[in-house]
């Protein structure tokens, strides 16, 4: 982004702040600036005296979010000492880490990485932007929490097991050096202290932002008494465009009473309030007097990520805003009277497409994607509509003091300050490639490393994988598609054995439909799907068909299988188009033949189609070392 493009949409920013004088109304508790405010040291120059003098008038009677009634308290740790403070260091005025050099590199993709061993996080590639004055560490020997913050979390960890609470403390010292975090493989026994951890982080951060908001009012309350004719402070700016400065994308609502909690653990009553719970409950909770089936069944009869992932309300059309003052959490504020919004990216792209605005999102410092893999398995498009409207400049004012904005918000420097914490099951080719591409921070990045076992099978099944060459990931689907009808599935026809009983796995809803209109049009054999969009009678028809040999083949698409996680019976033979994305879909589709009595390994048969760029893949099924192999030798 250009300066004059940056100066461009500021001055169009200001005067349509200052068309709005008329219309703005104020708070009788409210701070009212000094007569002059302070002017920052920028290259930006604002070409229009008569607006600016507008806006500074505006600017008297504009009701700051961080300034509102119930902001106005007696500021705690009121500690002058900011020296040594992350949050200062990272997100002031001047942070060091930003420089001209560092926002090249990052742009130029030129970073320096180590491995580190970071405690129970494991193995970690740190990567720093080159010739950045960013720290190489991959964590902090203290924590930055307040101690507001840190000493109920202190004693309600202690209560907790002692890996656990390892954990968190390593998650907390990472996040402390202000890198972006990204966890690729988060298991089910560790995702609630996870959430608490990456929680009170997030929580910590809009305390330390309106800590410092509230001893710059007091500030400028005493300097406007001492002395009114006094010269503007120089440092207080201390704010973004908008309020809003947390961002936790989730896939589905439950996932948002999961974050709730985590971060409602931090604030427990009567010291805290909540606001509008009841509500909340009740609209990402189960209806009244609804019985979930998942949490209810027998233990083994669901899959134990698919009651975690599925439980209660799995809606994934939703955002909510999270006010939080000193003794209150007020659930449903205004997006832009907010700290926190929790959302799905479906959610968050209908309200940007429907107000064709995205201010909101203008000032984020903390963002964190949850459940990656899920959000995967839905429209990753919706993800990464979401990032590319995050940190870009307003597209209005929203009643801006433009004098409190801090310097880097106004040179459009936001995404290179960023912090983002990344969550997910496992790796895809998506999620590398946001945290490859997207990710800004000059701070520098952190990406664990999981060294995956061979995931276990049903003893005597010869595992067959079949490679096809391809040098390009561009014309990767194409090569695929003519490997399997030319060749693999070929082969299979020729079976009598072979060519009936089979079921054709296919990971990518795009490959699904090209399959299936192939064999619509050009395989002349018997077949029926199953699909996501399948509805309950399509699947109880395919499944009859399937079984009782009317249908030899069964395409299935990998997200009909998150969504149903349905047993399968009549199968002897799995083509599996690519490697399933989740590992334990390996497993689960390789017992689907001995849900069948009188079935002996030898029966079953499993070719495995697969390319260079399946490593992500291959390694959660044959394991890290077996992946490696089967490439190199392909």
């Amino acid at each position: 982004m250009t300066d004059n493009t940056v100066t461009t949409k500021l001055l169009t920013l200001l005067n349509v702040s200052a068309t709005k004088i008329g219309k703005r109304k104020r708070f009788e508790d409210e701070f009212v600036p000094a007569e002059k405010l302070n002017k920052r040291k920028a290259s930006i120059s604002f070409a229009q005296p008569k607006a600016m003098e507008k806006v500074v008038e505006a600017a008297k009677e504009i009701v700051e979010a961080s300034k509102d009634v119930e902001m106005q308290e007696t500021v705690e740790e009121a500690d002058d000492n900011t020296v040594d403070d992350g949050y200062e260091k990272h997100f002031g005025l001047a942070p060091s880490c930003l420089s001209e050099s560092s926002r090249s590199a990052v742009e130029n993709q030129a970073w320096s990485t180590l491995r580190e061993k970071n405690g129970k996080l494991g193995s970690a590639i740190v990567s720093i932007p080159a010739h950045s004055e960013a720290s190489t560490s991959s964590c902090t020997s203290e924590i930055d929490i307040l101690e507001s913050l840190k000493a109920p979390f202190l004693t309600r960890q202690a209560k907790q097991a002692k890996n656990q609470g390892e954990l968190q403390h390593d998650i907390l010292s990472t996040l402390s050096t202000r890198k972006d975090l990204y966890i690729t493989a988060t298991p089910l026994e560790t995702k609630r202290c996870t959430r608490e951890a990456i929680a009170l982080h997030a929580l910590n951060h809009v305390s330390k932002k309106r800590r410092r908001v509230l001893k710059n009012n007091e500030r400028l309350t005493r300097a406007a008494k001492a002395n009114p004719d006094a010269p503007p402070l120089e440092d207080v700016q201390d704010q973004g465009f908008t309020r809003p400065s947390v961002l936790i994308l989730l896939p589905f609502r439950s996932s948002a009473l999961d974050w709730f909690r985590a971060i409602t653990s931090h604030t427990p009553p009567p010291t805290f309030q909540v606001e509008n719970q009841s509500r909340f409950l009740s609209e990402y909770g189960l209806p009244e007097g609804a019985i979930d089936k998942l949490v209810t069944a027998e233990p083994g009869t669901y899959p134990p990520d698919h009651v975690d992932t599925f439980k209660g309300n799995v809606d994934d059309n939703f955002r909510v805003g999270i006010k939080l003052t000193r003794k209150t959490i007020k659930m449903f504020a205004d997006f832009y009277g907010c700290d926190i919004i929790i959302a799905s990216p479906l959610g968050l792209r209908r309200s940007i497409e429907k107000e064709h605005n995205a201010d909101y999102l203008t000032s984020i410092e903390v963002l964190v994607i949850d459940q990656m893999d899920a959000l995967t398995m839905q429209n990753w498009e919706h993800v990464k509509f979401v990032m590319n409207h995050i940190n870009k400049l307003p597209k209005e004012s929203h009643d801006t003091d433009f004098s409190r904005i801090k310097p880097w918000y106004l040179d459009g420097f936001a995404p290179y300050l960023r912090q983002s914490i990344l969550l997910s099951a496992y790796e895809t080719a998506e999620t590398r490639s946001l945290y490859n591409n997207t990710l800004k921070n000059v701070e520098g990045k952190i990406r664990t490393e999981k060294h995956w076992p061979p995931i276990e099978v049903p003893a005597g099944i010869d595992q067959n994988f079949v490679h096809f060459d391809c040098v390009s990931p561009v014309d990767e689907p194409e090569k695929r598609f003519q490997y399997f009808t030319t060749q693999l599935l070929s082969s299979v026809l020729k079976s009598a054995v072979q060519s009936t009983n089979t079921i054709v796995f296919i990971p990518s809803s795009f490959d699904f439909i090209r399959v299936q209109n192939y064999f619509r049009k050009h395989s002349g054999v018997s077949f029926t799907v199953l699909s996501e969009y399948s509805t309950n009678q399509d699947i109880s028809r395919a499944r009859q068909a399937f079984f009782s040999g009317d249908k030899s083949f069964l395409l299935m698409s990998e997200r009909f299988h998150f969504y149903k996680r349905y047993k399968i019976r009549g199968s002897r033979n799995i083509l599996f188009y690519g490697p399933p994305d989740h590992p334990q879909y390996f497993t689960e589709l390789l017992s689907f033949p001995f849900l069948d009595d009188g079935v002996e390994p030898s029966d079953v048969t499993c070719r495995v189609l697969f390319s260079k760029y399946d490593r992500f893949r291959l390694e959660r099924i044959v394991g890290t070392e077996a992946a490696i192999e089967l490439i190199k030798s392909s």
